[in-house]
């Protein structure tokens, strides 16, 4: 990147993009918007280009947003795109402004010529592999039907709590595909109660549920009825038929999602290796072969992290996870914190992936032991568990090898931070 002359600062917007060029100088050379349509985007691409003589790698261009098609457009045609994160863009605005003056026309030169005063600031974007893309998007979208399964559940709890609150009983967070059955089956307590024991059977035996009886249920369904005044228990019942519906598409969304994020693993596993790649196993394949880590765990993590993974970049993988603590120190005073600033989703991901290998690997579960042991708070552990679990991930990944649970008889595991 020694020989960039031209750098170009992008304010992203819904319609238009300010944009700014500074020259290795720092001169302003234009500054001007860019609509957001395909004719205007390729325009302003094939400018820049012209301006660098028909050199793209002579350009640096600088944004907050790594993502949408101006960035896919300009990484395609050979620039070199940078981004940063939108709380250090507002320390160097700082730095032409002490007035704390913002405007979009500024922050596109901030941008331009941040990138060519301090570029080790910014992170270079790359294009991931259409597989990656899809994955993610895959994963995405299963994450905002989860928060949706939530809300509707807890909307069926309440609306049943109103009119047959003993009903909670058999099924308290009212999140079971039987539970949903029953009420369609029969929308209102009083018809609740007139099903036979052998329909219920057969209501179960269709779910699987081993753990309640016909018996049992009936039982329940016999009960007293609270008092409710006249209609109100039509009405509910009326809202609870609408909650199921939405609340059964949903899951059968939720699930499907699961059938293609396994799908997509798959295919990454299986995918040939690249020019040069000895190694025996694929990055999926290794991710996958960690205890814990299940398919919706497996797709955030690659589809998240896919940088930190192709680079082999620990330390930037524990910090995007949340799991690298934050230090604080001021002369003789040093405090260590828990990291807010990461990927949501990838700490979300952090806390089923550290659930399920306490569940099936024996070492995290005595490590764990071992951390609350020594008065760390349940969130820390958890964390100090990932990242162990991320060290042994990128040596693996190093040596292309899977997950063995035999490796070594040492149980002495050191503790980090």
């Amino acid at each position: 990147m020694e020989n960039v002359q031209w750098f170009v600062g992008i304010d992203w917007g819904p319609r238009a993009h300010d944009v700014c060029i500074v020259d290795a100088t720092g001169r302003v050379c234009e500054q001007r918007q860019v609509e957001h349509t395909a004719t205007a985007l390729a325009a302003f691409v094939d400018a820049v280009i012209a301006r660098a003589e028909g050199q793209p790698e002579r350009v640096a261009v600088a944004l907050e947003v790594p993502r949408g098609a101006l960035v896919e457009l300009m990484i395609e045609r050979g620039l070199a795109v940078w981004a940063i994160n939108p709380k250090q863009l507002d320390r160097f605005r700082d730095r032409f402004t002490a007035a704390g003056a913002k405007d979009d026309r500024r922050d596109a030169w901030v941008l331009a010529d941040s990138v060519r005063t301090d570029r080790q600031a910014f992170r270079r974007v790359r294009l991931d592999q259409p597989l990656i893309i899809a994955l993610r998007e895959w994963s995405r979208m299963d994450e905002d039907l989860r928060g949706e399964y939530g809300q509707l559940t807890n909307r069926l709890r309440d609306l049943v709590h109103r009119i047959a609150p003993e009903l909670l009983t058999l099924c308290p967070a009212a999140d079971e595909a039987w539970f949903w059955a029953l009420w369609r089956t029969a929308d209102t307590p009083a018809a609740q109660a007139r099903l036979s024991e052998r329909r219920l059977t057969q209501l179960l035996a269709a779910h699987r549920i081993r753990r309640l009886t016909a018996a049992e249920v009936r039982e329940v369904l016999q009960r007293p009825q609270v008092y409710t005044a006249p209609g109100v228990v039509e009405a509910v019942a009326g809202h609870c038929q609408l909650v199921l519906r939405r609340l059964e598409l949903v899951w059968t969304q939720r699930r499907e999602c699961e059938r293609q994020m396994a799908r997509l693993l798959d295919t990454l596993e299986a995918q040939a290796p690249a020019a040069g790649d000895q190694r025996e196993h694929r990055d999926a394949a290794i991710v996958r072969s960690m205890p814990g880590v299940g398919t919706r765990v497996a797709a955030a993590v690659l589809a998240e992290a896919s940088q930190p993974l192709a680079d082999r970049a620990y330390h930037t993988a524990r910090a995007w996870f949340g799991v690298a603590p934050v230090t604080r120190q001021s002369g003789r005073r040093r405090t260590v914190v828990m990291r807010y600033a990461c990927n949501q989703r990838l700490r979300d991901a952090a806390y089923h992936w550290a659930r399920g290998a306490m569940c099936w690997d024996p070492r995290s579960r005595a490590y764990y032991r071992a951390l609350r042991a020594r008065g760390l708070t349940h969130g820390r552990a958890f964390r100090t568990v990932v990242d162990r679990m991320l060290r042994v991930l990128f040596t693996l990944l190093e040596d292309g090898q899977l997950f063995n649970p035999h490796y070594g008889h040492d149980t002495s595991l050191p503790v980090g931070g």
